[in-house]
């Protein structure tokens, strides 16, 4: 009972003890003891008109749950509210969020949004819907399929995860592993052990070495890495031994390990070397980075040898058992398991340039070899990249992000880089095609950096996919919007015909609209004939462009449509690509999607049209699929 109440009846309390013994002031004298039990009773006050909700009457029931309810009560349903708004960096008006923690997560986290927004997003959406919550988490990982291969916003999800449910995040280890890669497990290790802002700390140190004279820091080197070398594994002995939760993930990733590499194994020995894994790829190789922190190697190679099953080890001290199943390991696993991979390190290492097998060669690799590859075997890795373009052989794409493959343009002549946007394309258009699509990239000054580079690429990329007579053109908005048309045939050429068009520092989103509304007037275009989707890449900040307040950018948009005969507006996938607060539309805006991050890969949702548009909608396709099925929830 709160203490507003307890004063009431206290009050009450003395005000009738003093009825009952006469003692009343002038303003209680001619009150009854019944007129004051009355005053004393709630009375059903309805406030002013505005807050008035009318209370539905009382309906018989017909028997059909359905009638009965639309008959109680639809006439009393109210929209969903408007969620908060306030202004983009340029003062136009706008959401501040969609209304839906999940859709704001899907839609605003991206590669460049700090880790502690990440987990604030996180947090929010989580409470709303953990499994919609965790499904978002792994998509931000996800390299394939749907996913948006936001490696570093994953990690701080994941962080989180196991500071706040880490049963749910040791038991999807394997699922984590599929949408990643099995390295995925070890980072997550490594930083638990020595904290989120790692890699960043060992950049620094990075630099600072190399600033360094090479022979003042040769003396010190030695000293200082086998000094951090035993610090490192003694953190993780005790960490293992004293902290259960960080046991129980660390158990989970060697089980999975040990696993995998069992099955490897028996794939191998009967020849189905089509099915092996990555395991052996990815298992920390003995006195490696990730083996003195997280001592996997050892944990591991108990899994897979352990002392009870084999005669050999009995008897002996636990630490000469332990160094022995960890060079068997090495010697019996990795080693043969790698080989069988053909994995282009072996060879490199090897210095077998010469029977390298360059169609094994994953996609990122090939970028970041192919100086060495030309250094080493030019003549033969030549051939092969003529075999690729001819179609007789083929290169991988699959893991790269567009913008990284335009700006490998320089290395090697770029060939590479031409035929794995080639590859790209084609790989996208056995999906479908955009039919009746136009990009808007924004190319204003608030976007530079690598979302101008994103921007400019996956416009370059709507362009390739799409259907005449928008395919090879883009628009680029800022102060003087204009329709371009994209010169030349091959990447390199593209790109420069993209780096020569008019850009400024403006972001007048509705201008595009404006100029595609004067266009369709004046050449008497219907709406059957109107463009019917548009995908605008950009951070959202917008220039102030309504003379009606609090009026967004859609909302302005949809009324000029509306004011020039045309009832429906293009519907329009708002692609974020900066970390920023503005929200276009709310959750349930219909015709609209809410994208975000640097892939290619969420354009697959668009491909082949059909349907109508929602953002929720939208963000539940992105994250469904057999794997996505798989996650569990577990605290």
């Amino acid at each position: 009972m709160s203490m507003t109440t307890l004063r009431w009846i206290g009050l009450r309390d003395v005000c009738i003890s003093n009825f009952r013994h006469g003692v009343t002031k002038r303003s209680m004298c001619h009150l009854s003891m019944e007129k004051f039990e009355t005053l004393d009773s709630a009375l059903p006050l309805l406030g002013p008109p505005e807050i008035y909700q009318p209370t539905p009457p009382p309906v018989n029931s017909t028997g059909d749950c359905f009638i009965d309810t639309m008959v109680s009560n639809f006439n009393f349903a109210k929209p969903p509210p408007k969620p908060f708004m306030g202004f983009t960096e340029n003062n136009s008006p706008t959401f501040l969020s969609s209304g839906n923690h999940c859709l704001d997560f899907f839609f605003h986290v991206v590669p460049d949004t700090p880790s502690e927004a990440v987990t604030r997003r996180l947090q929010l959406a989580w409470d709303q819907d953990p499994m919609t919550a965790l499904k978002l988490v792994c998509n931000l990982r996800g390299i394939r399929g749907t996913g948006k291969a936001d490696r570093e916003g994953f990690y701080a999800a994941a962080l989180w995860l196991h500071g706040n449910h880490p049963k749910t995040l040791a038991c999807n280890a394997t699922s984590i592993a599929k949408f990643g890669y099995y390295k995925d497990l070890l980072e997550i290790l490594y930083r638990l052990l020595e904290g989120p802002d790692v890699r960043e700390s060992l950049r620094r140190d990075r630099q600072e070495r190399l600033s360094l004279k090479r022979s003042y820091y040769k003396g010190k080197r030695v000293y200082s890495s086998e000094e951090k070398r035993i610090a490192a594994g003694k953190k993780g002995m005790e960490r293992y031994n004293n902290d259960p939760v960080y046991r129980f993930l660390h158990n989970q990733v060697s089980h999975l390990f040990a696993e995998h590499l069992k099955s490897d194994l028996q794939n191998l020995n009967s020849g189905n070397v089509r099915n092996l894994s990555f395991a052996a790829k990815w298992c920390p190789s003995l006195y490696s980075f990730f083996d003195r922190s997280t001592l996997l190697c050892e944990s591991i190679a108990r899994r897979m040898f352990p002392r009870e099953m084999y005669p050999e080890y009995e008897g002996i001290e636990d630490a000469h058992y332990a160094y022995r199943v960890r060079d068997r390991l090495r010697k019996q696993v990795i080693v043969p398991l790698r080989k069988a991979l053909k994995l282009p390190e072996i060879y490199m290492s090897a210095n077998k340039w010469g029977v390298l097998p360059y169609s094994r060669v994953p996609s990122i690799a090939m970028k970041n070899y192919t100086e060495l590859f030309l250094n080493h075997d030019s003549e033969r890795f030549q051939n092969y990249l003529e075999s690729v373009k001819s179609g007789k052989a083929k290169i991988a794409s699959g893991a790269l992000l567009p913008h990284e493959i335009i700006k490998s343009l320089e290395r090697g002549g770029g060939k590479v880089a031409e035929l794995q946007w080639k590859t790209m394309v084609e790989d996208l258009l056995e999906k479908g095609k955009l039919t009746n699509c136009l990009a808007i990239c924004d190319v204003s000054g608030s976007m530079e950096g690598t979302p101008l580079e994103v921007s400019v690429a996956l416009g370059l990329l709507v362009s390739d996919l799409s259907e005449e007579p928008w395919k090879g053109k883009l628009i680029t908005f800022s102060l003087f919007p204009k329709l371009q048309q994209i010169k030349g045939e091959d990447l390199k050429s593209k790109i420069r015909s993209i780096n020569r068009m008019d850009w400024c520092t403006n972001t007048d989103f509705q201008k595009v609209f404006d100029q595609i509304l004067l266009v369709a007037k004046e050449g008497n275009i219907s709406e059957e004939q109107m463009i019917k989707r548009l995908f605008v890449f950009s951070d959202m900040e917008f220039d102030q462009a309504s003379a009606n307040d609090w009026e967004t950018d859609y909302e302005a948009i949809t009324r000029k449509f509306h004011e020039n005969g045309y009832m429906s507006v293009p519907e329009i996938v708002f692609w974020n690509l900066r970390d920023s607060r503005a929200t276009p539309v709310p959750s349930h805006q219909k015709g609209v999607a809410l994208v975000s991050g640097f892939s290619k890969n969420l354009l697959k949702l668009f491909l082949g049209g059909g349907g109508i548009l929602n953002p929720e909608d939208t963000m539940e396709k992105a994250i469904s699929g057999e794997e996505y099925n798989k996650l569990v929830v577990v605290d």
